[in-house]
């Protein structure tokens, strides 16, 4: 297994609530232990980025610029990251950008200046998982409430409960690390 040397996170439902088609800075809220995740890697030398889809672009609801702005009070949320990169797309327009396709990983990857195979993709769906493994990275799939039963069941052992424990077990930690801080009951 190649050794991961950057962390790749969607954004919505993973790092921060998912608003739908959100073009609001104001309304960004981190998700728990989203900034530890981050902070984690980057303590670790990993570089960190998003890629996230945004089809409210290709549907008219709001503009990249918008996007932007919500990405950027994100950043400053999390202590900054070294990439974002984003899909405008709409499923329809059968882009190689957007996810579960894996253009954004290879863009990500090219711009943090390491192999997509060296990438840890953190997602909330199936998309996200198999955008990673169509750009050879290696993804996790961290499911929340709106995450697809059938997804968390086929994606039962590439997942982790949260995007901080996914850091963790990147970097080698026990696969539940609370009970191996806590030693035998």
């Amino acid at each position: 297994m190649t050794t991961v040397a950057a962390v790749l996170f969607d954004r919505d439902g993973t790092l921060v609530a998912d608003v739908p088609y959100n073009g609001d800075p104001d309304r960004v809220r981190l998700l728990p232990g989203a900034a530890e995740a981050v902070a984690l890697a980057r303590s670790h030398g990993l570089a960190t980025g998003v890629v996230s889809n945004q089809s409210g672009i290709g549907r008219g609801l709001l503009t990249a610029e918008r996007v932007r702005a919500v990405n950027a009070r994100a950043d400053a949320l999390l202590g900054g990251l070294d990439t974002w990169v984003f899909c405008p797309h709409t499923p329809e327009a059968g882009c190689g950008c957007r996810k579960p396709r894996p253009g954004l990983i290879r863009t990500a990857a090219a711009r943090l200046g390491v192999p997509a195979a060296a990438c840890l993709v953190i997602g909330d769906i199936a998309a996200d998982v198999l955008a990673a493994r169509a750009a050879g990275a290696r993804g996790v799939l961290v499911p929340n409430a709106a995450t697809a039963p059938a997804e968390v069941q086929r994606f039962l052992e590439q997942s982790a409960p949260d995007p901080l424990t996914a850091v963790r077990r990147a970097l080698g930690a026990p696969r539940d690390s609370a009970t191996a801080a806590r030693g035998p009951s």
